[in-house]
């Protein structure tokens, strides 16, 4: 089989299995396997495919054709200037997600300290401190799996000098431990428990506890306001992401914690995605 054909077959299967992109992740697949991209199939796509490479880009493309997310399969995936180590334990970081980063990047003081809580692979922290290098920046992690991921994100990037740390969100203890803060960003667990089930294949893959808000999927969202907001220095920056439907409820809940000039910002589909506010003077 040549390496074009093998191509070709993956995409076939992707496409039958009812996959969204099945072109885009053909080529990733082919590109792990036969370290070739798209215009590298086009050249060599006459070349015979070893039976092995054709094996493990069979049992990739079953993989993927039965839900599993393209970030596991290929081991790492891009977010902003960065490529990060992902698999199964850690939430795969999203595009949407880097409205955030930039948010926060474009309002943080100098040289702030800075925490990135419910890290996962540490994109929103790696991410800021690759646009701010000014900035001291740590990102917590409560659960191992994805705190593996996290320490190996940080070492490959160990000139950004970004600390990870093992917290929970729901520790005073561990709030009181990070002591007072310029900034604190987090994209937390925000889908409503009754939604989980109905959510897209591949997010079934994924760990719950980074995708489980509780009931109204608020649950993270109040723990920020009342253990993490009171760590904040006067003016500092707290930002985090939301559900596009949570932006009244949680500018609510952090107002009342004590933030003020909050915004609502709106991610490139159109929807609410991050709230940011500074602590009152």
């Amino acid at each position: 089989m040549t390496k074009q054909q093998i191509y070709l077959q993956t995409k076939r299967m992707l496409r039958q299995a009812g996959n969204e992109c099945p072109a885009f992740d053909a080529v990733c697949l082919c590109g792990k396997v036969l370290g070739l991209d798209r215009a590298g199939l086009s050249i060599h796509g006459s070349e015979k495919a070893e039976d092995s490479e054709v094996q493990e880009l069979e049992r990739l493309a079953q993989r993927r054709a039965n839900g599993e997310p393209l970030q596991y399969l290929l081991g790492k995936w891009p977010f902003l200037n960065l490529e990060l180590a992902v698999g199964e334990g850690v939430l795969c970081p999203r595009e949407e997600t880097e409205l955030l980063v930039r948010t926060a990047a474009d309002m943080l003081p100098r040289s702030a300290q800075v925490l990135d809580l419910c890290a996962g692979t540490g994109a929103v922290g790696l991410g800021l401190k690759s646009l701010r290098p000014d900035l001291q920046v740590r990102c917590g992690e409560k659960f191992e799996g994805a705190f593996q991921f996290l320490q190996k994100n940080c070492q490959t990037y160990a000139e950004l000098n970004v600390t990870p740390v093992k917290l929970d969100a729901f520790s005073q203890e561990d709030a009181a431990s990070c002591g007072k803060l310029g900034g604190f960003l987090c994209n937390p667990p925000y889908v409503e428990a009754g939604d989980i089930p109905g959510l897209q294949p591949e997010l079934h893959f994924e760990p719950q506890t980074a995708i489980d808000g509780g009931a109204d999927g608020l649950r993270f969202y109040r723990a920020v306001a009342e253990l993490w907001i009171p760590q904040l220095w006067p003016g500092g920056l707290c930002a985090v992401e939301i559900g596009e439907s949570q932006g009244a409820a949680v500018s609510k809940l952090f107002q009342n914690a004590g933030l003020q000039d909050i915004s609502v910002k709106k991610d490139f589909n159109g929807f609410d995605r991050v709230i940011a506010g500074c602590r009152e003077s």
